[in-house]
């Protein structure tokens, strides 16, 4: 017996079509089954290599509520601000230096030295890293040598102007290059 094709327009003939025989319904259900054993090894789970574990930064009232305040909103207002190298505007771009001596200026008229190692050297104590306050100066370099200076703004993390091709950004002290590369931090703020 023969049917139609399923479509319009068409008179050729189809064979009649019955029962599969046992065989073939074998046949198909033995590739099925191999079909499934190529999926079915073994799932291989990709986990994200060992990380550091996150350190919890104390809570540290700076000596200077208002003014640290003051310090932290005009750097946040800085993020996104093009790196320049010896630049020391908004307009024109900051180096790390740069960065945070126009935020104390602008925000407190105060003067601080101009470069990294001269800031790592400016008077005011040394701070633990565990006790550092919003407003805390953060140095880095390698060797003994400072050639990187951050604002600490709570919690493990610091603004800064990173490098050439960058632009002002908030990171984490124990990122692992600042992890690797902290040497000290300085404390600028007084108690009024």
């Amino acid at each position: 017996m023969t049917k139609a094709a399923h479509y319009p327009g068409n008179t050729v003939s189809s064979p009649a079509r019955g029962p599969l025989p046992w065989s073939a319904a074998l046949l198909g259900l033995a590739l099925c089954g191999l079909l499934a054993a190529c999926g079915g090894g073994k799932q291989i789970v990709r986990r994200p290599p060992p990380s550091q574990p996150v350190r919890v930064w104390p809570h540290v009232d700076p000596e200077n509520p208002g003014a640290a305040n003051s310090v932290l909103m005009r750097a946040f207002s800085l993020v996104g601000t093009p790196y320049r190298y010896g630049g020391n505007t908004p307009e024109g771009g900051f180096d790390c230096s740069g960065l945070v001596n126009y935020v104390y200026r602008d925000m407190l008229a105060l003067s601080l030295p101009r470069t990294s190692r001269d800031l790592a050297g400016y008077q005011g104590p040394r701070i633990d890293p565990m006790r550092l306050a919003a407003g805390d100066l953060v140095f880095f370099g390698s060797s003994g040598n400072v050639s990187h200076v951050g604002i600490y703004v709570g919690e493990g993390r610091f603004v800064h102007a990173p490098s050439s091709g960058g632009t002002v950004r908030l990171d984490r002290l124990d990122g692992p290059y600042w992890r690797d590369h902290y040497s000290g931090a300085k404390r600028v703020l007084r108690r009024n």
